[in-house]
């Protein structure tokens, strides 16, 4: 079935360019032949973790005209039945209420697994999802920590799925352009980069442990995850600062703008990695830092930073996140979906404008119809076998930057590392961080 399923999709993509290229069948209006091809053309889609990003992605997957979201899966019963009921309203078809993503995918007519939950489930479910035949569209970053990472691209490799991170500007128009003119030498050779991301984010305060609300499985929130007990301050959205189950905000939000970095200047992975920062707003529980500088040097002698400021929104540049690339002609900054050229004095040599609206302090959805860019890049490599816009190896490869500058942090040493894989070299303390401590019987494998 999957492969037949698979083979149909191949092929109806076929039809659909050749509909698209005025082929249609004698005797056929466009109208009649689409009615043909009908929902099987359709990328069929299951959703993991609704509450919030998961949300605003499930709505815009119902949106996409040829996407259909047939299945739901939530740890939270409250998140589930808004999303199926917002999913409803948009594709006039009920998704299926399935609360663990696990039964659903054994559903044959699945596509794709579009994965928005916690970051340690991540890389897991990616996993598990490839293994059921399924293709993967996975929330950035693409793992909790390195060993996942590795694990990811090496079930990419052994199951075929198509897997796509979701580092959305990889797709969006002129992020593209801007990389082309630096990649055309449009500041020369660039040999600095600078990337960063701010925010006033409150005090989480102190949690209290308390029993878990009728409305959550907590047994499968925490899945992967060493067992803690339930506190009030921990789900949904401040998990992020907490090492068992996120990553900081060098992952939460660095992930998009070191991977700007990376593609920009053409580097994979590091020589040296250092980072400085800490918890130093406020005295509560949160873990991670909010105040982080992480610094990445490449064997092509050339070097990138990023800062994050979680409670302190002060922009840099104008901008509250963006990125500039500094080279020996100029400099190119990229801020959303918009791009300027300076020279040397710091004169505009050229201003492409932002020309679709982005809020970088949404937390759920700030680029709605610039990330279904990336979807419909996710659809056509499912489709037709067409390269993807962020593939899981450079995926993974982003996402390892910011988690080495993490480990530098936790350890407070500088990592010297392997620049043909990213691997620690002789740091003890270091490579303890490499892979995490799994609750017994739910180790991810290949």
């Amino acid at each position: 079935m999957k492969n037949t399923r698979r083979s149909f999709l191949k092929k109806t993509a076929q039809g659909t360019a050749l509909m698209a290229a005025g082929g249609i069948l004698p005797g056929f209006s466009a109208k009649s032949y689409a009615s043909i091809l009908g929902a099987n053309e359709r990328i069929r889609v299951g959703m993991m973790g609704v509450n919030a990003r998961g949300l605003a992605l499930a709505q815009n997957y119902a949106k996409q005209p040829d996407c259909e979201v047939v299945s739901v899966s939530d740890v939270d019963t409250r998140a589930s039945e808004k999303c199926i009921a917002k999913v409803n309203d948009i594709q006039k078809k009920q998704p299926a209420n399935i609360p663990d993503f696990r039964k659903a995918l054994e559903q044959k007519d699945m596509d794709a697994l579009i994965i928005a939950a916690p970051d340690h489930w991540h890389a897991p479910a990616a996993i598990l999802a490839a293994k059921a035949g399924k293709h993967v569209y996975l929330e950035k970053p693409c793992s909790h920590n390195p060993h996942e990472g590795e694990l990811l691209v090496a079930a990419q490799k052994k199951y075929k799925s198509v897997i796509q991170m979701g580092n959305q500007r990889r797709s969006w128009p002129n992020v593209i352009k801007g990389i082309r003119e630096l990649k055309d030498g449009a500041i020369g050779r660039v040999y600095f980069g600078k990337g960063w991301y701010t925010n006033n984010r409150q005090s989480i305060g102190r949690g209290k442990e308390t029993a878990v609300p009728e409305w959550l499985n907590y047994e499968l929130w925490q899945g992967p995850a060493p067992r803690k007990a339930f506190r009030d301050n921990l789900i949904h959205y401040n998990w992020h600062w907490f090492w068992n189950w996120g990553t900081g905000e060098a992952l939460n939000n660095g992930t998009h703008m070191i991977d700007l970095l990376r593609w920009g200047m053409g580097v994979d992975y590091p020589i040296r990695v250092s980072s400085a920062g800490g918890r130093y707003r406020y005295e509560d529980d949160w873990e991670t830092p909010d105040t982080q500088v992480i610094n990445l040097e490449f064997d092509n002698n050339s070097s990138m930073a990023w800062e994050g400021r979680s409670c302190n929104g002060k922009p840099l540049e104008g901008n509250t996140v963006g990125v500039v690339f500094y080279g020996e002609k100029g400099s190119l900054m990229i801020d959303g979906n918009a791009y300027t050229i300076y020279d040397l004095d710091n004169k505009v040599v050229k201003d492409v404008k932002n020309d679709m609206k982005i809020d970088a302090r949404n937390l759920t959805n700030p680029a709605e119809a610039l990330d279904a860019l990336h979807f419909q890049n996710f659809f056509s490599a499912i489709r037709s076998g067409a390269p993807l816009n962020s593939d899981i190896l450079s995926g993974h490869q982003s996402t390892l930057l910011c988690q080495l500058g993490n480990i530098a942090l936790r350890t407070q040493s500088t990592l010297h590392t392997d620049p043909s894989n990213g691997r620690i070299k002789n740091n003890a303390a270091a490579q303890k961080l490499w892979k995490r401590t799994y609750q017994p019987g739910w180790e991810p494998t290949v």
